[in-house]
Order: structure tokens, then sequence, then C-alpha cells
């Protein structure tokens, strides 16, 4: 899917450090450029307030761990993280009631179906499966800490909040638009109470996800929130520490298993990089102790992944070194095989 696309970019040294800054910056506009004239995929339609937006927006941001930041193209337009919110939820949950409960409860394997489906709940006995899946969200959301729904919220507010480094806006439109036509995630959270799986009210926990859902962000944003992830928990912007290295830990490698749905085996295997994507454009991809891009373009493809974002992922993933798969034989084995 992407390795037609990305064959002919150079390769940067498969470990250790990103390039020098200078040439972290050539190659992201290199890459806006070359996908900024991209018209493949479609607007997500479902959310009447989504269909709005426009397609020809591109934008790329880049933030390293020791804070510097990196952008080409429209990295300061606003849309609202969806599903991309998931991945900060689970963090902030992980860090709350830990490691095992999250597993216990909401568990951490792909269902290889769509990220709304309610087959996959009905196959596993009422598991979630996983939390980046929407019944999985769901029931990530109602662990959040508080005693009511608002406490949650707040919560789960200030959370997302701290991951980007400043507080983040609700898109009430957005939010009308969403909880008017969100009928399966009802049915989903019904489906889930029928079980025993979620621990909260299910009606009251689909407006937390919502809302959660409806938060608004930039790439600027996203790939702060990233790096967040890929330097222990601490936000390189702001230098707050928002959760432990052993929540990075955890979240990493349930992005890497299950964020990009049922490509995410594709997605591991061409671009090597835990990710999250939403259906409004946004794409975050980590790499851990490096940094994070955060894309956003609203084009979609068949699975709600943005069009241009995953080509853009894939040629910096490349050219940047950022592939986790990747490596080198040691220099003195290499210099042994080359006598």
């Amino acid at each position: 899917m992407f390795e037609s696309d990305v064959q002919d970019i150079p390769q940067h040294a498969l470990t250790g450090e990103l390039p020098a800054e200078p040439r972290v910056t050539a190659l992201l506009n290199q890459a806006h450029a070359r996908w900024a004239e991209v018209t493949a995929g479609e607007v997500a339609d479902y959310i009447p307030a989504l269909a709005e937006a426009d397609p020809a927006l591109f934008g790329l941001s880049l933030t390293e761990v020791d804070g510097t930041v990196h952008r080409v193209g429209d990295t300061a337009a606003a849309f609202t993280i969806q599903s991309i919110s998931k991945a900060f939820v689970l963090a902030l949950v992980c860090e709350a009631i830990g490691h095992e409960e999250v597993h216990r409860i909401v568990g951490v394997n792909n269902t290889g179906l769509p990220f709304n489906s309610v087959i996959a709940l009905e196959l596993n006995d009422g598991s979630p499966m996983n939390p980046m899946v929407n019944a999985g969200a769901i029931a990530t959301t109602a662990l959040m800490p508080g005693t009511s729904a608002q406490e949650k919220w707040w919560t789960l507010h200030e959370g997302l909040s701290r991951f980007a480094g400043r507080s983040l806006e609700l898109d009430e439109r957005v939010l009308r638009s969403e909880s008017a036509s969100n009928h399966r995630n009802q049915g989903i959270a019904d489906l889930l109470t029928s079980y025993d799986r979620l621990y909260a009210d299910p009606a009251e926990m689909v407006d937390v996800y919502t809302r959660q859902c409806s938060l608004l962000v930039t790439a600027d944003d996203l790939a702060t929130m990233g790096a967040t992830l890929a330097d222990g928990g601490i936000n390189p912007v702001t230098g707050e520490r928002v959760v432990t290295p052993e929540v990075c830990r955890d979240t990493l490698s349930v992005l890497a298993a299950c964020g990009m749905y049922e490509l995410s085996g594709e997605w591991l295997f061409e671009i090597g990089l835990p990710a999250k994507s939403g259906v409004s454009g946004g794409i975050v991809a980590i790499a851990p102790g490096k940094g994070a891009l955060g894309a956003f373009s609203p084009p979609l493809d068949r699975a709600g992944n943005s069009v241009r974002g995953q080509r853009a992922c894939a040629a910096l993933s490349r050219a940047l070194g950022l592939n986790l798969f990747a490596s080198r034989p040691h220099p003195a084995q290499e210099a042994d095989s080359d006598a």
C-alpha cells in the first residue's frame, strides 16, 4: 500500500538520533510538497459536520523529545481529535488503574474488524478486545476516575489538555452533530452493559466519549501529544510529567497492534511505528525516544485513515530512520562480512 510511494526515498541511519534540524525540516517540506496535490480519498460524511471539511488542507508537524518543533503546511488548522483521543485516554486510564486492570477489563488484541463492529463484541463474549475500537474506547472512558459522568469528563479533559500542553476547546457544533448520529455507539454501550463490561451508565458514557472525540486539536498538538509518549510521559514542550514511562510503553504497544484498525498489520509492516488515526483526517505516529509526527488531511481511505497523512508518514519514517524494526549490523560484523 505504501512501498511503491516511498521506495525511492533515501533512507537515513536505521538507529540512533534524528538527523540534524535542517535536514529534518527539509525532509518534512519535501514530503508535504510531494503529496499535497494527491486527490485520492473521501472526506468523512457519516458525521454531517465533518463532511464540510476542506479536502485541500494538509499539515505536517514533528516534535522532537527535546522540544524542537518542525512544521509545514496547515499545522494550525483546528479539527476534532476523534478516535486519536482513544490513545491518550488509554494512557490516562492506565495511569489511574494500572496495567493489569486495563488488560483484564478491556483487552489488547486486534479484532481484525472495523472500528465500530458489533459482531466483534458478540464473537468474543462481550469483550471489547482493545481500547482502539469504539467498544473498547467506551469501556475505557468509563474507567476514568470520577464518581459521576461530569467528573470523568473533567478529569479526561484536563488530562488530554496536559498531553497537548494547552487547554483544548470543545467543538460544540461537532458534538451536536455526532450526538444526533451516534446510534451505533449507543447500541454498543448497551451491549457492553448486557455483558457486564461497562462500569457506568451507558448513555452517559457515550456522551463523555462523544465529547472527548469533539475536542479541537491541530497537527502541532498531535505531534506534542505523541512526543509526550515518545519521551517517557514528559511533555517536551511544557516539561510537565503527564504519565509514567511504563504507561507510555503499554500505550505504544497497543497502538502498534491496533491503532490503525484492520490495517494495523499492513501499517506496521510498511511504516513500523505505533500510530493512531481519526476520521477528521488526523494521524499521530510515534517514534519512542525520538519524537512524533502529527499529520492532518481530511480525505480518508476505506478504513478511515488519512490518505496524504499515511503517505507522508511512510516517507518520513523511512527518510528519518524512525521504523522500530529497522536495524543495521554491528560495525565490526559489517566489516567482517565485507572482507
